[in-house]
């Protein structure tokens, strides 16, 4: 059970060391909350409600592989290296497509209850 319970801990320290920093989850979070408000002021089902979770999981998770990524180039060598920049902007780009995934998701569910 220790066990379990450490690899939850560093689990949760992983995702606080993510966050920090990250400027771009001063944008998804809120955005993540802003969903949630309109979901339950719109009343969604639960299986669309399980959609935008999903959604908002799927962006924050590649966020943070984003920072993981990043974190491990600083580690390796601080100077420019095409390939290095390159893994950095294919993680960049990971996340840039699931939020306009999500976004899209988000759109097609609130708007299609609005009308």
């Amino acid at each position: 059970m220790k066990r379990w319970i450490w690899k939850f801990a560093c689990a949760l320290r992983g995702v606080a060391v993510g966050m920090r920093g990250q400027n771009s989850f001063y944008v998804h979070v809120p955005a993540a909350i802003v969903a949630c408000i309109m979901a339950a002021w719109l009343d969604l089902p639960l299986a669309e409600w399980l959609v935008v979770v999903l959604c908002i999981t799927v962006v924050l998770s590649a966020e943070l592989i984003n920072s993981a990524i990043e974190h491990l180039a600083r580690a390796v060598t601080r100077e420019e290296h095409p390939e290095i920049r390159d893994a950095l902007d294919i993680a960049s780009g990971a996340v840039l497509v699931a939020s306009i995934g999500a976004s899209a998701v988000g759109v097609v569910l609130l708007v299609s209850h609005c009308s």
